[in-house]
């Protein structure tokens, strides 16, 4: 299982010189001219460490080059592949979320069930050659064997450099280690052409990239003076942070367990060959380390300035979207924005493309705005159906009845449109998700468009509360770090109190109740309910943000892949109490005849058929928790080793 470092040239060395740069003079030009100029030869790189300068702005490029959570564009020749739009999210994999749009390569081999090994480009959720991680690695590898010839530079410059280029690498690795497995090992830009390298086991690739950020956090501040200029740049926090990430995936049971998770699969590249309980123990300590450092210092949860559910809805929002004091590490595109920024033009109402509808079942997920949990059976029958998303009226005002994080991940029927990022105070007119309705027109009835399920995503997007702004990807958030720690001390046999603690940090912070005394009927005692708990805790907080694909994945959640998903029609009433099957908006419809605004409503859930996947009616085949590399590479014959069943 090895690949050859001369059938790697092409993607590690032909490209590296390419990395994007925030500027250029008039001497030498960065970027793509740099393909002129004998990418990784000796002039180019006696140009580029002969100067600070020109060294700031080569690690500036290889910035560039981090994972990005969100698709935006959709000229290939341009961008990561996983940033595609034709190729979408891979959230719309899990349980949560649902995609109806035919051209997204989710949809067409993923759902049908096609995908093999012999993809094309565009088919793959996690291209192994076409998402800038082997250019990252290769530049920060470049910048690490080279930063000692720069001349004007500080030693501390140079260390804190080198701290950050590993940081990167090791983060590219991660990126791309929990869609495939154990990775081959880089560990220099390779100049020559006869080295093999041999695809690493899992510990080997999870003890290289604890190692690096091991090596690279005493270097680094724990946080930058100037945040304003420094946000985004990697820190002390984001190395240790992303340690306690990397041993929460390996120690979990797709790599961590008595069995391999493929049937009779035995190399060492996809799982540790056996159920290692230290490697919990390792989660745990990344995680006392990460609050030793941390002591109650820079980074913070945002805290609502009041005790509305605006408000609190308004702190989450901040959270995950501003580089405040709670994103540890975030990373964004700038040439992207607005009307031009595809993830929020695309699911604008103009466009209704490239959605990701939310599920009856994540949106059941979100408890009450007091934090007891929402059953749909028990509201049905005491009559508040009509109560599960908002009470009251535009005229009357509105209240918000769940959990305030609903409304910033989901769009539901009779949430205001707009929200002030300053006061959260909601204004303007509110959706109308009834088919029929203002918005939601004929989407249900046809299971369709932007709101197919009855509801749309709102998480990054916002409506027009986001138009025209750039949007930052949270890398790692500080409620991360809290519920990775709960996780922790669950699976090291710890206190459940103290784990239960800290997923309440999490919920007080939107003004939920703490966990105990709204399950009265849960035994928290018991190890699954309670990581039942805090892996539902994790959807909510931290939805769209690459956690509920990864945590079926790394807990081989197969019935949660086999089971069948719901979206949720809503039905406006007449007169009678009759449904209305016909076109029937309220605003620009017969409020203008003085109408008052329906708050009564018949309900629906429905099963999704537009696209059925393949798994709920065929089973879900273990291949599927990793990606195939690609069968073209394997070819070759210089031992790359397919991940099985592909």
């Amino acid at each position: 299982m090895k690949i050859r470092n001369k059938i790697m040239v092409p993607v590690l060395v032909g490209m590296i010189m390419a990395v994007p740069f925030s500027s250029c003079t008039d001497e030498w030009k960065f970027g793509n001219s740099f393909l002129e100029k004998a990418p990784g030869g000796q002039s180019t790189k006696d140009t580029v460490f002969n100067s600070a300068k020109y060294t700031r702005e080569f690690l500036t490029g290889i910035y560039a080059l981090q994972y990005y959570g969100l698709p935006y564009d959709n000229v290939f020749s341009q961008i990561p592949y996983p940033n595609d739009t034709y190729i979408g999210k891979f959230d719309v994999l899990s349980d949560c979320w649902h995609n109806h749009w035919a051209n997204s390569a989710l949809t067409k081999v993923y759902y049908s069930g096609t995908h093999s090994a012999n993809y094309d480009a565009h088919q793959e959720k996690f291209d192994f050659l076409r998402s800038n991680v082997w250019e990252a690695v290769r530049a920060g590898w470049l910048l690490i064997e080279n930063i000692d010839r720069v001349p004007d530079l500080s030693e501390q410059e140079k260390k804190r450099m080198v701290a950050e280029a590993k940081c990167i690498i090791a983060a590219r690795y991660f990126d791309t280690f929990r869609h495939y497995g154990g990775l081959p090992i880089i560990r220099s830009s390779f100049e020559g052409t006869s080295n093999d390298i041999p695809r690493g086991t899992v510990e080997e690739t999870v003890n290289f990239m604890i190692q690096l950020l091991d090596e690279a956090k005493n270097d680094l501040p724990w946080v930058y003076e100037d945040m304003q200029n420094d946000a985004g740049r990697w820190t002390k926090a984001g190395a240790i942070g992303v340690k306690c990430k990397i041993w929460n995936f390996a120690a979990s049971p797709l790599f961590n367990d008595n069995e391999a998770y493929y049937p009779g699969a035995t190399s060492l590249a996809i799982w540790y060959g056996g159920r290692k309980p230290e490697l919990w123990d390792n989660c745990l300590e990344a995680c006392e380390e990460f609050f030793r450092e941390w002591n109650n210092t820079y980074y913070q949860l945002e805290r609502a300035t009041g005790s509305r559910p605006e408000d609190y809805r308004l702190a989450y929002r901040k959270g995950y979207s501003t580089h405040g004091r709670e994103m540890i590490h975030s990373t964004r595109v700038y040439d992207k924005v607005g009307r031009k920024y595809n993830w929020w033009y695309w699911q604008n109402d103009d466009v209704r493309r490239l959605n990701y509808t939310p599920t009856q079942e994540y949106v059941e997920m979100f408890p009450w705005k007091d934090g007891k949990p929402f059953n749909w059976e028990e509201s049905k029958n005491a009559g508040k159906l009509d109560e599960m998303f908002a009470k009251g009226t535009v005229a009357a005002g509105v209240e918000l009845t769940r959990d305030p994080r609903l409304y910033e991940s989901v769009i539901v029927n009779g949430m205001p449109k707009q929200m002030d990022w300053n006061t959260g105070n909601m204004s303007g007119t509110s959706y109308e998700l009834w088919r029929g309705g203002t918005d939601a027109k004929t989407d249900p009835a046809n299971e369709d468009g932007k709101y197919a399920t009855g509801y749309a995503n709102n998480k990054f997007y916002m409506g027009t509360d986001y138009d025209g702004k750039y949007a930052l990807w949270s890398y790692l958030r500080l409620p991360e770090i809290y519920l990775i720690y709960a996780e922790a001390i669950v699976q090291t046999g710890g206190s459940h109190s103290d784990a239960i603690d800290k997923v309440d940090e999490i919920r007080k912070r939107v003004g939920l109740e703490g966990l105990e005394k709204c399950n009265p009927d849960k035994d928290l005692n018991s190890k699954e309910v309670l990581l039942n708990e805090i892996l539902r805790e994790r959807v909510c907080e931290l939805g769209m943000e690459d956690a509920r694909f990864f945590d079926m994945i790394r807990y081989k959640m197969k019935t949660r892949f086999e089971t069948p998903l719901h979206g949720l029609h809503i039905y406006r009433l007449n007169a009678n109490g009759e449904r209305i099957l016909t076109s029937c908006p309220w605003f620009g419809g017969d409020k203008a005849n003085g109408v008052v605004q329906p708050t009564h409503f018949d309900y629906e859930k429905f099963p999704l058929t537009n696209v059925e996947r393949y798994w709920w009616k065929n089973g879900f085949d273990p291949k599927w928790y990793l990606s195939p590399f690609p069968q073209a590479e394997v070819n070759k014959g210089y031992g790359l080793e397919q991940n099985p069943g592909w």
